[in-house]
């Protein structure tokens, strides 16, 4: 993905939200690891739009519950790369798999969202800090 993505790239989803240029790239480096597997299908493509569907599993990482994710993407290229990237999938089924007990009851609410939006932009934070200075 940090290859098919335009210089603007602006991605957004339901964990992270906005994300711009090299914090998009460096969320999936950060993402992308042993462990995890990645799998698509119904990929299509119309002139300058496309999407996919996607499913990562993953065990999670503070809790160590395996999480099947499935993503619908839709994409937006520019110069023959992603420029907009949408992630849509259901918050509250991840926070179950995710969290357990408190992501089955909490996880619909704005409050838990929100707390792990925090927890992942402070990860992606991090991350991107340790990496300054790399390729």
């Amino acid at each position: 993905m940090v290859n098919c993505y335009h210089n603007d790239i602006r991605f957004e989803d339901p964990v992270f939200g906005v994300l711009q240029g090299d914090q998009a790239r460096n969320m999936w480096r950060m993402l992308v690891r042993p462990g995890i597997v990645v799998t698509h299908d119904q990929v299509a493509v119309s002139g300058d739009t496309g999407s996919a569907n996607w499913t990562a599993t993953y065990a999670f990482g503070t809790t160590g519950k395996k999480v099947v994710n499935h993503i619908a993407a839709n994409f937006v290229f520019k110069d023959g790369k992603i420029i907009q990237h949408t992630d849509h999938f259901n918050m509250h089924t991840w926070a179950r798999q995710a969290l357990g007990v408190k992501g089955f009851l909490l996880g619909g609410t704005s409050f838990l969202r929100n707390k792990i939006r925090q927890q992942a932009l402070t990860r992606l934070d991090n991350f991107t800090k340790q990496r300054q200075g790399q390729p």
